[in-house]
């Protein structure tokens, strides 16, 4: 049996919902589309709106503020409340989920602040991401049958790809099973009928070699050790480190891993990319590496365990296996 036919099973539901289906192809039809800026952004730009309600959609679920009854369809209010994607708070409405655009796509994920341990965070790193993504797509040739999105939180990767490939098998994995449940209606909504969503840690559950890999995973050194936000003890490298070793031996001949990743420099050093610089001497491979973002997330510097990094870079990977 093929990887291809081994992998055609019924999809799961994942906690699937079908009024937040709804309400974004609602959001869709009303042109509805928010760009998501930094956490320490969006708290800032809120909290000039003061006790004031949202008024607008993109207040109500880009913004995520209160608003008052009235701004959504009766009949879509009280669905949503049933459901609990929308809540009280202090006679005013509140979100459970916040809504983002990414060039012409639409994607849920979780309201604002993300907190929860199950989080699925949205923001300019998916930006960056989707672009690092869009380039490649752009420049390499190489014939695309099956890709993976490894965590794949709303999804972005896998739909950028499925998109581009619609011949393409492409499958969107997590461990968090919000994130799953939040691709799966992020993709109903593009009409992506090419990606399929998988639970797996990293590529443990999935078998047969990716002519396409790409990853956006967590890096932060997370004191509460929140799945989305923490990336490792090791100044949050290790799952970017555990994804670069693992990937690459599953890429078929001409495929590549595109990886977006942060990193701690300390002393002008970066420790992820010595981490990874053995591995990349394969003879087999070719790969480029460089940095996006020289500084992001200056606000983590303040945090317990980052005395001695002097910034945080956006940095892109890129390994191919020759032909």
């Amino acid at each position: 049996m093929s990887g291809q036919e081994r992998e055609q099973v019924p999809r799961d539901d994942f906690g699937f919902e079908p009024s937040l289906l709804q309400l974004g192809f609602w959001l869709q039809n009303s042109r509805y589309t928010f760009i998501t800026p930094t956490p320490i952004t969006h708290q800032r730009v809120n909290d000039r709106a003061g006790d004031e309600p949202g008024t607008t959609l993109r207040d109500a679920f880009g913004w995520n503020r209160p608003f008052a009854p009235g701004l959504l369809p009766l009949t879509q209010e009280k669905q949503l409340l049933a459901h609990r994607l929308l809540e009280h708070q202090q006679g005013r409405l509140k979100s459970t989920v916040r809504w983002s655009t990414l060039n012409n796509l639409l994607l849920a994920h979780s309201a604002f602040p993300t907190v929860q341990e199950d989080s699925v965070f949205f923001g300019p790193d998916t930006y960056r991401f989707a672009q690092s993504i869009e380039r490649h797509l752009r420049s390499n040739h190489s014939v695309i049958k099956r890709a993976v999105d490894i965590g794949c939180g709303t999804g972005a990767g896998a739909m950028l790809i499925a998109q581009a490939h619609p011949q393409a098998k492409v499958i969107a994995v997590d461990i968090n099973l919000k994130a799953l449940m939040f691709t799966r209606i992020n993709a109903e909504l593009a009409g992506l009928n090419n990606l399929i969503c998988r639970t797996s840690n990293v590529l443990n559950e999935l078998e047969g070699r990716f002519d396409l890999i790409v990853a956006n995973p967590p890096y932060m050194k997370d004191s509460k050790q929140r799945a989305y936000r923490h990336g490792g003890d090791a100044l949050g490298a290790d799952l970017s480190v555990r994804i670069v070793h693992e990937s690459v031996e599953r890429l078929s001949v001409g495929g590549s891993l595109v990886l977006y990743t942060g990193v701690a420099i300390v002393d002008g050093q970066d420790p992820f990319l010595a981490a990874v610089a053995q591995k990349l001497q394969d003879p087999s491979l070719v790969w480029r590496y460089r940095e996006l973002d020289p500084d992001v997330f200056g606000e983590e510097l303040l945090e317990a365990g980052y005395e001695h990094v002097e910034r945080i870079a956006a940095v892109e990977l890129i390994v191919t296996r020759r032909v």
